[in-house]
């Protein structure tokens, strides 16, 4: 775990904002807790995040997309919750993989703890081992500045995974409500994201799931100061009262967060009503805090809202039938996945990244018809090494051409193991986190793209490489190597000749796509097919497609 910066004498300690959740999950938590962070932001505070996950994994490394969504990757090379690709997004800040508590690192610490000796000879218990294990995590982490700065921040936002009543959760809800009492209610404040439904043809807003949800929440020692109901529709003032009254919380204290155009419109509805205010007030911070500055983010929610063009995407993935599974490369173009028509009638294919050898015939098969038929194409990681495979294939003539990862036995490895990268190992294997790219040609398009750099620092998530000795044959057949790692030998970049936009990167640019800074290999394909549709009329506009 990273140490904290040394702090100045006079500095006031960080103070803290839990966000929990009732009823059930999947309300939002964590565009709630990034929407907190944005808004205590623009009022000039600095803000830093942690994500509690409750289950017993160390990390999501291993994590199948179709049961958690999304893995994310840090600059630091953790494989975590995508709720910190929100946090990251909305707040520009970089984050590590210790702002990722997991049950199974609170455990593992606490065991090496007991086999170092350090308990000395105590009987090793939840309470208080396991309970001062947390605590120690969430102060040790939320000391250690994320937005480049040299002291900590003023303002922790915790989200608490899971929902209230959960087991697995239960240590943690004991760590905070030992770490609420230790810090006084100026450093802490709870904000429970509930449900608040409309049942049947009456068409009536329910409070009872909420209060039921605040009724156990207080039952284990936490008590909310704030409320953010989840709806369809904005509450009508009989329920606020109605929930102010059955849930102790006052009515201005209750926020309302229904269903809005996109998300970037939630910090403008928690600023409208006055959350900042509130959160403030409670953590003693009005000296250090100034009215809310979201002027650039009120134009970015509002011009998606004007958006009249669209483009259409074949996204052609492995895990498409869950929407999170590519919620960063999604995000980045900043389109919505949806089930797409044909692949003919799209503006531009893109093949995200993945695992196994499910799919892949089909990925080939689009990258195939994107070369032949000029049209737009992004391979990220996997995607790039399809470009590879379909070239050597269909160009080069080697019919068995594939990744050892799907074919050991080929005698065309054109995508092997990389020699480094455990093979009985999976979790924390990978080479994974920030690395540095080299440009081979200073022309090359994907440069440009860039602003023209040297070099380019992504994050990568992989364990499989383009097989160099395969390079100057693809190279020769038009497929350009035109980026590669500090050694020369990993090939990072690759672009069609003659192509009006064919790249592959072997990183990930999505991960550090921001919305005002997107991600210039997504910029690019943005641009190539809007250009495709302005020159050829046949092709309809529409919005992103998904497919196997």
């Amino acid at each position: 775990m990273a140490s904290p910066p040394e702090e100045e004498e006079t500095r006031a300690p960080t103070k803290y904002v839990l966000i929990t959740g009732g009823v059930v999950s999947g309300l939002g938590k964590g565009v709630t807790a990034s929407s907190v962070g944005v808004v205590l932001k623009s009022c000039g505070l600095r803000v830093t995040c942690i994500k509690i996950d409750p289950y017993l994994n160390t990390d999501a490394g291993t994590m199948s997309p179709f049961e958690h969504g999304e893995v994310f990757v840090l600059d630091d090379g953790g494989e975590v919750d995508l709720d910190l690709g929100n946090y990251e997004r909305f707040l520009d800040v970089t984050l590590t993989r210790e702002n990722n508590i997991t049950t199974g690192k609170i455990y593992q610490s606490v065991i090496e703890k007991e086999r170092k000796g350090d308990y000395l000879g105590k009987t090793v218990q939840v309470v208080p081992h396991v309970t001062d294990e947390i605590k120690h995590w969430i102060q040790s982490v939320s000391s250690v500045p994320v937005d480049g700065q040299t002291c900590p921040a003023d303002v922790c936002v915790i989200e608490l995974g899971g929902t209230v009543g959960d087991i697995e959760s239960m240590p943690f809800i004991e760590a905070l409500r030992q770490l609420s009492f230790s810090l006084g209610k100026d450093n802490f404040c709870l904000i429970h994201v509930s449900l608040v439904p409309v049942l049947g043809v009456v068409g009536e807003q329910k409070t009872k799931p909420t209060q039921h949800s605040v009724r156990e929440l207080r039952a284990l020692g936490l008590t909310p100061d704030l409320l953010a109901c989840r709806s369809a529709q904005p509450l009508i003032g009989s329920v606020k009262e109605k929930l102010s009254q059955f849930c102790h919380v006052p009515v201005e204290n209750i926020l309302n967060i229904h269903d809005v155009p996109n998300i970037w419109h939630v910090p403008l509805i928690l600023r409208n009503q006055k959350a900042h205010e509130a959160i403030i007030k409670q953590l003693n911070l009005a000296r250090s805090a100034g009215p809310p500055e979201l002027l650039d983010w009120t134009q970015m929610a509002e011009s998606y809202d004007n958006l009249s063009n669209s483009v259409k995407i074949a996204l052609v993935g492995k895990y498409t039938n869950l929407t999170d599974s590519y919620l960063s490369v999604v995000k980045a173009p900043d389109a919505h996945s949806k089930a797409w028509e044909t692949l003919k009638g799209s503006s531009c294919i893109l093949i995200p990244g993945g695992f196994g050898d499910r799919g892949i015939s089909g990925m080939i098969l689009a990258a195939k018809y994107a070369r032949e038929n000029k049209v737009p194409y992004l391979g990220i990681c996997l995607g790039m090494q399809i470009s590879v495979i379909e070239m050597s294939r269909h160009v080069l003539g080697l019919g068995d051409a594939d990744s050892e990862e799907f074919n050991t036995d080929t005698p065309d490895r054109v995508v092997m193991y990389m020699p480094e990268v455990s093979k009985t190992h999976m979790g924390n294997t990978m080479r994974l986190g920030c690395r540095r790219t080299f440009f081979r040609k200073e022309d090359c398009l994907t440069s440009k793209l860039y602003g023209s750099p040297p070099h380019v620092d992504e994050r990568h998530r992989h364990r499989y490489e383009v097989n160099p000795a395969f390079v100057p044959e693809l190279e020769n057949a038009g497929l350009q190597f035109v980026g590669c790692d500090e050694s020369g030998n990993r090939m990072e970049i690759v672009e069609l000749q003659d192509h009006p936009f064919y790249i592959g990167v072997q990183f990930h640019p999505e991960f550090k796509s921001r919305p005002r800074r997107p991600s210039p290999p997504f910029t690019g394909l943005m641009l190539a097919a809007t250009e495709r549709m302005r020159t050829h009329t046949n092709i309809p506009n529409g919005g992103a497609g998904a497919s196997e």
